[in-house]
């Protein structure tokens, strides 16, 4: 690969920014080079095990990137870079010249590196919800069918998880539930095993959750109905059954930038500090879980609440959760106007690649 310029990062810039270079560049990895002299690599799951370790996102990347990488040579055949790959089982090689300057990357070939791993995992969709963030939009249409692109937004969910042949899904429905019924009846539209389970009353993304006490006897995905998630989902799955978790939430970076001057005080109302326009970074909830059917147990029966205060319950009983975090790119939330015409940008970008 020639054009690899896009991939390289200096020492100096911060975790957060280097995800969104890595999330950005779609090969899950960045090359940290000093005046064009390689010093490390630094992957996706590199920046993962950090975050899981609390560690700070706006530190320097030269902290963390692997020092002890493999590469090969300019005059090395692409058969051998091709092997070498295989043999360490990587998805790309540097190549340096003899000086340590990067000259170019060798990347396995796309069709080897798409084969999505079939996981035939069970899905709940939660779709309960009156979706009021979306108003005049839900006024007529139930938060489920809302269009995004050619598709409706759960169309676009159920098929990113048969993309890893994922075909039993469920379906939580109040709002509007006739409807998005009569829309999933047409069997043409979705080659799949679609059940909906349906509430008698609201009862949140927990209550709504506890309906399934009985039918769920495995291993499932949950997601809401309002975002989409573009992360590889057995990485995901496989962190959570490495960790024994109950409940992997998948959790986004985000940055915030407060737009005014932070001031810091001593105790004489003096000014020390003026920080103008500070950032921080924050791990955000995405809506988008990996759950075990024993934490359902924590489920008051037939009661509204929320899957996070179902979380709480656990974790005060001693229940295991985790995280899996991805970068703020790879979250898109269309419950809120702001982000809809994203996530259609999103969408279009990734079927036309």
């Amino acid at each position: 690969m020639n054009d690899f310029h896009s991939l390289v990062i200096p020492p100096e810039m911060s975790v957060i920014e280097a995800m969104a270079v890595i999330n950005a560049g779609g090969k899950r990895i960045a090359f940290v080079c000093s005046e064009g002299v390689m010093n490390a690599t630094l992957t996706d799951g590199d920046i993962r095990r950090y975050i899981l370790k609390n560690g700070d996102l706006n530190a320097k990347v030269a902290s963390i990137g692997n020092d002890s990488f493999s590469y090969g040579r300019a005059s090395d055949k692409r058969d051998h870079l091709k092997m070498l790959c295989r043999k360490l089982v990587l998805d790309c090689i540097p190549i340096l010249e003899e000086d340590g300057r990067l000259v170019g990357v060798y990347f396995l070939d796309e069709i080897e590196k798409s084969k999505k791993t079939q996981l035939n995992v069970p899905v709940v969709i939660m779709a309960g919800g009156k979706g009021v963030r979306l108003h005049p939009y839900t006024k007529i249409l139930p938060k489920p069918l809302i269009p995004i692109g050619d598709l409706t937004i759960t169309e676009h969910i159920i098929n990113s998880f048969m993309d890893y042949k994922c075909s039993n899904f469920r379906i939580i429905i109040n709002h509007k539930k006739s409807m998005i019924k009569a829309y999933f009846a047409d069997k043409d539209k979705i080659p799949c095993d679609i059940e909906f389970i349906e509430e008698n009353k609201p009862l949140g993304t927990g209550g709504g959750l506890g309906l399934l006490r009985d039918k769920v006897r495995e291993t499932f995905f949950m997601t809401n109905c309002d975002i989409m998630i573009f992360e590889d989902y057995a990485r995901i799955l496989e962190r959570h059954k490495s960790t024994g978790n109950l409940l992997t939430m998948v959790c986004a970076t985000k940055r915030f930038t407060m737009p005014y001057g932070a001031i810091e005080i001593n105790d004489q109302g003096d000014i020390v500090t003026i920080d103008e326009k500070p950032s921080y970074s924050v791990l955000a909830n995405t809506g988008f879980y990996v759950i075990e059917p024993e934490f359902l147990d924590f489920i008051p029966d037939n009661t509204l609440c929320h899957t996070t205060e179902v979380i709480q319950s656990c974790m005060k009983a001693g229940g295991k959760v985790g995280i899996f975090p991805v970068g703020e790119e790879q979250w898109a939330d269309m419950g809120q106007h702001d982000e809809m015409e994203r996530m259609q940008e999103i969408l279009s970008k990734r079927d036309n690649q």
